[in-house]
């Protein structure tokens, strides 16, 4: 007798255990974000230019180095950091300079950014700047896009093709 009882014990507890992890599963709602708007992500990687120009050694400068480090040309680690701006509907709403990363400054740069935008139609302007000049920019995207209802519309960059890409 004491066993039964043990046993429905034992399956009432296993009963409002998963009754609570069933209720908790389901409730609260949680919503990523508003039905009526939608997002724009700027997320890429991206591999500036040099500092300086690689130079190319001498043959006495090659010779004084060990075999294995014999290469033609010397060409310093660091990066120039990027320079991003990002416009929607004529607005500058993102504008930064990222430094590269690594400790000797010369691993890619990140760039991770949010923006609700309200459903419809946007005018987005991407420019980056991976070289050391003063102004402008070297690399520029203007396009519009339709924002549908909690669409997320993430702008990429391609270094291979050199070109931002909206996905």
């Amino acid at each position: 007798m004491a066993r039964i009882v043990r046993y429905l014990a034992q399956a009432a507890a296993y009963a409002s255990f998963a009754a609570l992890i069933g209720v908790f599963a389901d409730w609260p709602v949680y919503t990523h974000f508003p039905a009526d708007q939608g997002l724009i992500k700027l997320s890429f990687t991206h591999t500036s230019q040099r500092k300086a120009e690689c130079r190319r050694r001498t043959r006495e400068e090659l010779a004084k180095l060990a075999p294995n480090m014999r290469k033609p040309l010397d060409c310093s680690r660091g990066r120039v950091p990027l320079t991003i701006e990002l416009a929607l509907d004529g607005d500058l709403v993102y504008r930064d300079t990222v430094p590269p990363g690594g400790f000797s400054g010369d691993a890619p740069s990140r760039v991770y950014e949010r923006f609700p935008v309200p459903v419809g139609s946007h005018r987005i302007a991407v420019r980056m700047r991976d070289s050391a000049r003063a102004e402008g920019f070297d690399y520029v995207l203007e396009t519009d896009v339709q924002v549908a209802p909690r669409q997320v519309v993430v702008v990429d960059f391609r270094s291979e093709s050199g070109s931002f890409v909206l996905k």
